[in-house]
């Protein structure tokens, strides 16, 4: 089987952590089936790489073509006007592909079949190049493409034809299976695998003593760990934490709303007992898991949060809004707890109720464990065998 994995949220040289979940579900794919695959990554254009131009620099120097873990990967350019391009995006990127995808074909790189992720505009573009290429395609979705981007009408139109031209849709959780049902999906075209979680990286350490390693607090420590965009709710576990002193909160991320938070941690004298730390790579991370006594997690929305299901494997156990796949995932004490309601107070409530009766952590590491990488690896194998067998054709 050879499969073409199309996604412009996909890791490079420039900015490694960028749609990692994406490589990490793929690479869980090659190393327990023979498959051959290769990547096409589509990256805006941009002429400048002077680190002034901030992020559209960093997206400029990502080389055109990369090898990673083994896999091949290409970062043909497309055209993207900001704050206007997003209803043009999937043509440009399609068209910025089309060629590349002929001249490996002509050079006797062909492909079965094409394996989307990110319903737009990536699922979108390449629905058409499945058409051009006469390739059937499966689209995964993940979370923000399809709770966010329908509420704009062009993007809601053309994910909706997407869905009814790809060849199989798949969802990372349950909650996202009904948002596609509900943007007109057929519900037998739509298959639930969610992201499993690499258990030799992600496991519990001695916590005490990675906490010494890592300088931090001996008091009850908290993790925020995603983004810091407003989505993530960053602020609200800050004001969580305000009356529960002295517990300590470290929120690792990066994005434009750090300076927002930086000042609301000032504002609330909180100076002392927050800190920030940019993104870390995954090695890295698992020994922060591992040293706090509780993840918070406060989304507005989510698909399935991978940052929740690392934790539990570091036997940490997790405070989520009940959004997305949360509610999918936590469902055991042992796991944490559940927040129903999105509000500093019903945070803090959670935190407490967590923290009177914490779960052993080989308990916490025990109901993670279920959630590896066989079944869903073993489901895309079979969802593919299953699309190629029928050779849909777009």
């Amino acid at each position: 089987m050879r499969l073409l994995t199309f996604s412009s949220l996909y890791p490079n040289a420039t900015k490694p952590h960028h749609g990692i979940f994406v490589e990490t579900r793929l690479r869980q794919l090659l190393g327990s089936h023979p498959i051959e695959a290769r990547v096409m990554a589509p990256v805006p254009w941009f002429p400048f790489t002077h680190e002034r131009f901030g992020d559209y620099a960093r997206q400029a120097g990502i080389p055109r073509q990369e090898v990673r873990h083994g896999i091949s990967i290409h970062h043909p350019r497309y055209p993207l006007i900001p704050k206007f391009g997003m209803n043009l995006a999937p043509w440009g990127m399609a068209l910025a592909c089309l060629p590349r995808l002929q001249q490996q074909i002509r050079n006797g790189q062909d492909f079965d079949l094409i394996d989307a992720h990110y319903f737009y505009p990536d699922g979108v573009a390449a629905t058409l190049l499945g058409r051009w290429l006469k390739k059937p395609v499966i689209i995964t979705a993940r979370g923000s493409d399809l709770n966010l981007l329908p509420h704009y009408p062009i993007p809601r139109l053309l994910i909706q034809r997407a869905a009814q031209q790809a060849a199989h849709l798949i969802t990372v959780s349950g909650a996202l299976k009904q948002v596609l049902i509900q943007l007109g999906a057929e519900a037998h075209k739509i298959t639930v695998l969610r992201n499993g979680v690499d258990l030799t990286l992600f496991q519990p350490t001695e916590r005490e003593k990675t906490r010494q390693q890592l300088n931090l607090t001996t008091h009850p420590l908290l993790v925020s760990v995603g983004n810091l965009v407003p989505g993530k709710g960053h602020d609200l576990v800050i004001r969580a934490i305000e009356p529960l002193e002295p517990f300590q909160l470290l929120i690792i991320g990066s994005g434009p709303e750090q300076h927002n938070l930086e000042q609301l941690v000032k504002q609330l004298n909180l100076s002392q007992r927050v800190q920030f730390k940019t993104h870390l790579p995954q090695t890295e991370l698992a020994r922060y898991y591992s040293a706090a006594d509780a993840l918070v997690l406060a989304s507005a929305s989510e698909g399935w949060a991978n940052v929740l299901l690392e934790s539990l494997a570091c036997g940490t156990p997790v405070i989520s809004t009940a959004v997305g796949g949360s509610p999918e995932l936590i469902t055991a004490p042992e796991a944490g707890r559940l927040v129903q309601e999105r509000t500093p107070q019903s945070v803090t409530q959670a935190i407490q109720n967590l923290f009177a009766h914490p779960p052993l952590r080989e308990d916490t590491r025990r109901f993670a464990s279920r959630f590896n990488w066989e079944e869903t690896s073993a489901g895309q194998l079979s969802l593919f065998r299953h699309i190629l067998a029928r050779q849909t054709v777009i």
